[in-house]
């Protein structure tokens, strides 16, 4: 994994910064999380009156792109067709999707529709996990990530995260090598 946790060469900060302040800059970055927050109450009010789908879009494009480049869709065989859903639970969404022949896509679910699996955290704990922070067992042991029903779908979603090459994905994005 990158040092830094954004892509600014580190030539660009030689360049623009002495020594001493360069290297402080740099150790700083280095050790940069994630503080520990929950959404304010308002926020989460305002964004469940939002429509969700925007959300959703964003999730099922994320996951299209690291689809056949970092999660091979042979192993996420078992998720097509099935109605998932990722909770985050401090900003009140309910992102509801699916794997679909040409990709993940949204599912229009009624009021009484069930999803296969539920997935769900606060919004700091998926930063965390996809910033490579924390891992999904840390989370799901400290009560932080629940998975509820199928669980072999949860098992299968859990370890396909853990297996995921990010840097190999940024890399394919970005068009440069870690």
């Amino acid at each position: 994994m990158s040092a830094f946790p954004f892509p600014v060469a580190p030539s660009v900060l030689a360049r623009l910064l002495p020594g001493s302040l360069r290297q402080r800059l740099v150790d700083r970055l280095q050790s940069l999380r994630i503080p520990d927050f929950t959404l304010p109450a308002p926020a989460a009010r305002l964004i469940t009156r939002l429509p969700q789908r925007p959300a959703v879009k964003a999730l099922t494009v994320a996951l299209n792109l690291a689809l056949e480049r970092v999660l091979p869709r042979d192993t996420l065989e078992p998720l097509s067709g099935r109605h998932l859903q990722m909770r985050v639970l401090d900003a009140g969404l309910r992102l509801d999707f699916t794997l679909a022949e040409q990709g993940f896509r949204r599912v229009v679910a009624g009021a009484d529709a069930k999803p296969d699996l539920i997935i769900s955290a606060t919004l700091r704990d998926y930063l965390a996990l996809a910033l490579r922070e924390e891992d999904p067992d840390t989370l799901f042991f400290s009560r932080r990530l629940r998975l509820e029903g199928d669980t072999d779908l949860g098992l299968l979603v859990k370890n396909t995260l853990d297996a995921v090459d990010w840097d190999a994905l940024k890399e394919t994005l970005t068009g440069r090598r870690p």
